[in-house]
């Protein structure tokens, strides 16, 4: 029963997120309705063609409770193929887990892995498609790979000639901040040349990397389309009914993951074999904080997390207010507690440097820059990235604010 209160949170969040579904309205009061939930549009695009989708757990159409697969077969659409992404259709596996090809039991329809040596779907598995359809929750972070996934199938629907439709939903970490990622640090967590917060939705930023030619195909070659949502704006806050991903198991989470992933280039857990992944941070060593937890196997959360089983000290960021956006007040602190250890602290250099999307931001850490000197040195790209952005922007931007975290 050691994690008996932190079971009895969790259940509440979900309950909480439940209710909250129904009653998600934007700041002019009209209620949500996500691209996937506009099924008038989604089947006329549809009818009498041969889909293919990119969903997981998260492509659900909130108000009736249905997965998109479901809802699309009850429409009488030929749903020929599912394409599953890291964690797979089911969003069960480990961070990193082989996903295989298989079967949905309930409904019988193939699924396809787009995760690990097979992210872009090839010619032959698009072969009997004539159009692919992507749903799936994103949560800002440009090192959170869905993004990635559909970089790599609009790149193959480009190549194959196949109409490629993105059904649009909320951006939860709403924010442009952090450095962009230079060239020479492309990676699966950093496909794009986008900040770490990159402020669009999965729709904005398709047309974004359509139209600014990151596909290796010439310029805006992907037959994109992309189903709008109605009364949202930016800035409008989300509270997502289902996790995106195993440990990221509610809003909390969710706020702090871009702020904490820097941290998986370390030795200092983030939670992760806990009930409660990036909530918390510790080492096994008392001079990192009070607050303790032990790392276990948690199958749906971790099978093998980091320092597991091992006693670990730190600090419990669960109630900690915290609006979102990006800080790195956490890991610094964490830096300067290591103490003499400071060289040892980077225990993946390389990884950190691919998270960040630059050596430069491990550099200025270890020169003992202030959070204010490096965020600084961040502003000019992205005053020429936020300008890029306002051209793909499909819904009202947020009002200008003083806080440079929000514009």
């Amino acid at each position: 029963m050691k994690y008996s209160l932190a079971i009895m949170k969790q259940l509440l969040f979900v309950l909480i997120g439940w209710l909250c579904v129904a009653t998600q309205v934007s700041a002019e009061g009209g209620e949500l309705r996500l691209g996937a939930e506009r099924m008038e549009v989604v089947t006329r695009l549809l009818h009498g063609k041969r889909v293919g989708l990119v969903v997981n757990q998260t492509s659900i159409l909130e108000h009736k409770q249905m997965h998109l697969l479901d809802a699309l077969l009850a429409e009488g659409i030929d749903v020929h193929k599912v394409f599953a992404p890291e964690h797979g259709f089911r969003g069960t596996s480990d961070a990193g887990a082989e996903i295989k090809d298989s079967r949905d039991a309930k409904t019988g329809v193939p699924i396809i892995s787009i995760y690990g040596k097979n992210k872009k779907p090839t010619g032959e598995q698009l072969a009997d498609v004539d159009v692919v359809v992507f749903d799936i929750q994103d949560v800002g972070a440009r090192f959170y790979t869905y993004i990635s996934t559909m970089h790599y199938v609009m790149e193959a629907c480009a190549e194959h000639h196949k109409p490629f439709i993105v059904l649009d939903r909320p951006n939860p970490n709403d924010f442009v901040d952090g450095p962009i990622r230079q060239p020479g640090f492309e990676s699966f967590v950093g496909v794009d040349p986008l900040p770490i917060l990159h402020g669009l939705t999965v729709g904005e930023l398709a047309w974004m990397i359509n139209k600014e030619g990151w596909l290796k195909s010439t310029p805006d070659t992907c037959q994109l389309k992309i189903v709008k949502m109605e009364n949202w704006k930016h800035g409008d806050p989300y509270w997502l009914p289902v996790k995106p991903s195993p440990n990221l198991s509610n809003d909390q989470a969710i706020r702090l993951y871009p702020s904490l992933c820097f941290f998986e280039a370390t030795n200092v857990s983030v939670g992760r074999g806990t009930y409660f992944p990036f909530q918390v941070l510790g080492y096994p060593d008392p001079k990192y904080g009070d607050f303790t937890f032990t790392p276990t196997s948690l199958p749906g959360f971790d099978t093998n997390p980091l320092q597991k089983d091992k006693l670990c000290y730190g600090v419990d960021l669960r109630e900690l207010p915290f609006e979102g956006g990006l800080t790195l007040r956490f890991f610094l602190d964490f830096y300067e507690k290591s103490g003499d250890q400071k060289a040892f602290f980077f225990s993946r250099p390389q990884w950190f440097d691919l998270l960040a999307g630059t050596k430069q931001l491990r550099f200025q850490i270890v020169r003992g820059l202030t959070e204010e000197e490096i965020r600084a040195s961040w502003q000019p790209e992205l005053e020429q990235y936020k300008k890029m952005r306002k051209k793909y922007l499909l819904y009202p931007d947020y009002p200008t604010q003083s806080n440079s975290k929000k514009k």
